[in-house]
């Protein structure tokens, strides 16, 4: 019969629909999961506060987030890996004083490339020891979140140092087209680190360290060179975060950067990448790190108790893993 006929042809065809759906979100479920988020704290602040949607105070969030956006893309490498780095609030610090410092009594330009070699040497020794000697980047990269910190005070004694130079407060403070630099260094730096992860060999072998690092061990690429490059990326950007912080707040101290890495780290995790490596989500990242940015913003302008910040931001955070780790299971277990 012509209708059972139509019928039978269009059942493959619902079937292979609903797969494709099922491989989407499992493709994206982390990142599908933040947004989701994202956009009920974003409705929630709009009707709320009335401040929230005002291109002055949006345009803030943007600038105070922007480390975090930037620090976090390469943050994504290095967990996909299956490792982490918790030194780059550190880094920050470091970076923050050590461009002050020089700016002050040298070449301002000269000051910013030392910075971000600081940072370079940091990441290199963060990657050697957790790539090369085999050794918990957890406890490697603990030991210089003290060690670097320690550095920083040291070098200042406890005290801010101003920052004076105009080209580089307007990389804290300056606007392009009605949107501040550093909201813009961090979109680029996210489009760019998108691009790496998700459209470069490099990338591939980012996830495949993390998912199958043997695998690719045979197949010749030398997983602890991707794993060095990796932390190396993450402290210079980091200390880039440092300068992005001296320019904005006009002055370099050791306190900056203070929790900085458990923000990032967080930013990330809601993002959708695996503390466990193999999967990671720069896009998801940047979700996360907007999602911190609103919570945080939206609870001031409501007048809610500044300590009641992180406790929020921690509960996002449980929600997040829970409906990474349970749900997704559960969604694509009864689609199968």
């Amino acid at each position: 019969m012509p209708g059972t006929s139509s019928t039978m042809a269009m059942a493959p065809a619902r079937q292979a629909g609903r797969t494709r759906a099922v491989e989407f979100i499992s493709a994206h479920f982390g990142f599908l999961s933040i947004l989701v988020i994202f956009a009920a704290l974003f409705s929630f602040f709009s009707v709320e506060a009335t401040a929230f949607l005002t291109t002055e105070n949006l345009l803030n969030v943007g600038r105070q987030i922007a480390p975090t956006v930037v620090v976090g893309t390469l943050m994504t490498f290095v967990i996909t890996t299956g490792a982490i780095d918790l030194s780059v609030g550190s880094v920050v610090g470091l970076s923050a004083a050590a461009l002050a410092l020089m700016a002050k009594t040298g070449n301002p330009f000269l000051a910013v490339i030392a910075t971000l070699a600081i940072g370079a040497v940091i990441g290199l020794i963060n990657g050697y020891l957790s790539a090369y000697s085999r050794l918990q980047s957890f406890i490697v990269t603990l030991a210089a979140l003290t060690a670097v910190r320690g550095v920083a005070l040291l070098i200042t004694g406890g005290y801010s140092t101003p920052v004076d130079v105009d080209w580089i407060l307007a990389i804290g403070q300056g606007q392009f087209l009605g949107i501040y630099t550093s909201t813009w260094i961090a979109i680029a730096v996210a489009a760019v680190g998108w691009y790496v992860f998700s459209q470069t060999r490099y990338g591939r072998y980012i996830v495949a360290v993390g998912s199958n690092a043997e695998s690719l061990r045979r197949a010749g690429v030398d997983i602890r060179r991707v794993q060095l490059w990796a932390f190396v990326a993450t402290s210079i950007i980091a200390a880039f975060a440092g300068v992005m912080v001296a320019a904005r707040l006009a002055s370099g101290s050791s306190n900056s950067g203070t929790g900085f890495e458990l923000e990032v780290i967080t930013a990330v995790v809601l993002g959708g990448t695996s503390l466990l490596g193999g999967r990671g989500s720069v896009p998801g990242t940047v979700v996360g790190a907007l999602t911190l940015g609103i919570i945080s913003n939206g609870l001031v302008l409501l007048h809610v108790d500044v300590y009641w910040v992180p406790i929020t931001q921690g509960i996002i955070l449980i929600v997040a893993i829970f409906l990474n780790s349970k749900l997704f299971g559960r969604i694509v277990g009864k689609q199968r």
